[in-house]
């Protein structure tokens, strides 16, 4: 077992089946389709291109995908990242509106989108949630971007949380630090941000105010800055706080992405249990000879693979599937480059699929996802290679095998 982690996982199945059976509060609104979704058996995915992209436009880095209570898919890209000069003016709104089959919504924001002096725009677009009410919450990850942005659906400025610039550390209240990913808690009308590249907390805010409530760090304990005798990576603490999710019963579940693991909290800052994720080799040798002739965005893909294995960076993203008691946890394995399906209440693994590779069913630095009503996953890939082809992906639910 890798000695930088440490398991509390026997505890925290006991925890986990406890809290599963448990609970009244809501969290992301699932819309009133009238399918019916069963998790009873092992799922199957196949993945097809999406979306159809209006007025030949291009994407930049794709960093964000949300799900609203329509199962319309919000995309949050980064325009200034599209590389050829020829290209730039066609780069498409940073954040962008579909429905479920890819047809164009609506779009708007970006770095030209400040047209007055009542919010700040961010360095590098980074996270994106779509609340109960269709308020869109955005927030950043490059150098000062210190803020939480709050848009109506049609893009309409509502509130601020923080300013451009004025972090001061771990146990700043009023400021966040290159915040990787937001989520709004309707049951407490909270929302939780993952502070996660220039900080190591959870901070949660009043979603309406945008007043200080609380905040954490590893195991719930008080969050502090690094000092310069810690080691390079500390379990004592997070070390890439990369994404927050809810589920209905009020579990919190944190993605630590350097750290390799899955921390899973009550919503007032109580550490339940954690699971490791991503021990595997650089790369997996089977898969690597296997791979060992092919090319990926023009380059060999066994040299991409080792590279992005050799970050170790596993848990990204999580998210839930819809049913009611949102038996599924699906888990973004970065440097494996696949999704894992996990029994929600213990943790178990139940599948995963995915491979390194530029076409479509193949992943390269998956960076979020999100679960629409059906169960159909949508993914977006921040690759710094390959041109023009930012990726987003649709993986439909085809069926469900025996357990």
């Amino acid at each position: 077992m890798n000695s930088r982690i440490s398991i509390r996982l026997a505890v925290g199945v006991l925890l986990a089946a406890s809290f599963a059976c448990g609970g009244e509060s809501v969290g992301e609104a699932s819309p009133e389709t009238g399918s019916t979704f069963s998790t009873e058996g092992v799922p199957s995915y196949e993945a097809v291109a999406w979306p159809t992209m209006p007025n030949n436009w291009v994407l930049g880095l794709a960093s964000g995908i949300a799900v609203d209570s329509q199962d319309h898919i919000w995309i949050f890209h980064r325009p200034r990242t599209v590389p050829e000069p020829e290209n730039q003016p066609r780069a498409a709104p940073a954040v962008l509106e579909f429905d479920g089959d890819g047809n164009y919504i609506q779009g708007w924001g970006g770095p030209d989108y400040v047209s007055s002096t009542e919010f700040e725009w961010f360095d590098t677009e980074h996270g994106i949630n779509v609340d109960q009410d269709g308020n869109v919450w955005l927030s950043g990850s490059g150098n000062g971007d210190d803020q939480i942005l709050k848009f109506t659906r049609d893009g309409r400025f509502l509130l601020q949380i923080g300013k451009r610039g004025a972090s001061q550390g771990n146990t700043d209240t009023q400021n966040v630090n290159r915040a990787a990913d937001i989520y709004v808690h309707a049951a407490t009308n909270e929302v939780f941000v993952a502070d996660g590249y220039g900080n190591r907390r959870i901070i949660v805010f009043d979603a309406t105010t945008g007043a200080y409530k609380r905040m954490w760090g590893a195991y719930g304990k008080p969050p502090t800055d690094p000092t310069d005798d810690e080691p390079e990576y500390d379990p004592r603490h997070f070390s890439l706080v990369h994404g927050v999710r809810i589920a209905r019963d009020g579990l919190v579940y944190v993605s630590d992405r350097q750290g390799m693991r899955l921390q899973v909290f009550t919503t007032d800052g109580e550490f339940l249990y954690e699971k490791p994720m991503g021990i595997y080799p650089d790369p997996d040798p089977a898969e690597a000879a296997a791979r060992a002739g092919d090319t990926s965005f023009g380059q060999p893909t066994i040299e991409l693979m080792e590279a992005t294995a050799g970050a170790h960076q596993s848990v990204s993203r999580t998210a839930f599937s819809p049913d009611p008691e949102q038996a599924w946890l699906y888990v973004l394995e970065r440097s494996a480059h696949k999704i894992v399906v996990l029994d929600r209440p213990t943790l178990r693994e139940l599948t995963r699929f995915g491979r390194h590779g530029d076409e479509v069913g193949e992943m390269y630095v998956v960076h979020d996802l999100t679960a629409d009503s059906r169960g159909n996953l949508y993914t977006v890939e921040v690759i710094a290679t390959g041109g023009t082809r930012k990726r987003t992906q649709k993986w439909v639910l085809t069926g469900l095998s025996p357990m």
